[in-house]
């Protein structure tokens, strides 16, 4: 009884919308033209200008317009669905966002006359174990605020806000620029920590919400893949956790 009670307060089922409603949202937020570039290169240039002006309200500014949490949602939706093509075209997609992101603040920090780092800056090359927690909480959170019948909700705004996906990359651009190699590598292993972690949870809540497949996978081909996603969490999570060790031993 306790068990129906908790399960009861848990449910994430009851106001789920329509699963074509659901398709049409979350691919409709990963596309990679028109209105999602436009808004994602002015999300670069916010971002860039607050960290070079150490402005944390202009950088929360560019966090809840970056539509890089699209593109993620979108693979994690492609992944559970079991469409390889569409899993594909949006890790094709991201990598373009991501490719264009960094260029593009490399080159407004090359020609920027503030070279100085930040603490805004420098806040993007500290990821630990925490930020491992971030990125799966928000995830989770980002995709339930995705797949409800109302869409008028504040989750996803402050998911953006919590799991920071563009101003990472922006660092990214400054380090390049300022020929800072092991900031460039800590910033985005930020930005890897946070896009697969909120891929994976997303992927988790799709998986309950039981979203209909395109084709159906063996036993065994559903296990090597969730192999994978562990083996891949594994990886990504080792650094994190003796960043959080050295943090705490000095």
């Amino acid at each position: 009884m306790f068990k129906d009670i908790i399960r009861g307060f848990f449910n994430i089922t009851e106001d789920v919308a329509d699963h074509n409603e659901i398709r049409d949202r979350i691919l409709s937020g990963g596309k990679v033209t028109g209105t999602n570039m436009c808004v994602m290169v002015c999300a670069v240039i916010i971002a860039s200008v607050g960290l070079n002006t150490d402005s944390v309200a202009v950088i929360i500014g560019a966090m809840l317009i970056s539509p890089l949490m699209g593109s993620i949602l979108a693979i994690a939706y492609g992944t559970e669905s079991a469409n390889a093509r569409l899993a594909e075209k949006h890790i094709l997609g991201l990598l373009f966002q991501i490719n264009i992101s960094v260029g593009a603040a490399t080159i407004y920090f090359a020609l920027s006359p503030v070279k100085s780092e930040t603490e805004q800056i420098l806040a993007r090359t500290s990821p630990t174990l925490f930020d491992v927690l971030i990125a799966i909480a928000g995830g989770i959170a980002g995709i339930i605020g995705q797949t409800r019948k109302d869409k008028a909700n504040n989750i996803v705004p402050g998911v953006a806000i919590a799991t920071a996906l563009m101003p990472p990359l922006c660092t990214c651009g400054y380090a390049i620029a300022n020929g800072k190699i092991k900031m460039l590598l800590e910033a985005a292993y930020l930005f890897i920590i946070n896009a697969y972690f909120i891929f994976l949870s997303a992927a988790l809540i799709l998986s309950v919400l039981e979203v209909p497949k395109v084709k159906e996978l063996t036993d065994e081909q559903w296990l090597r893949l969730r192999r994978r996603m562990i083996r891949n969490s594994i990886i990504i999570i080792i650094p994190s956790v003796f960043a959080l060790y050295s943090i705490h031993m000095k």
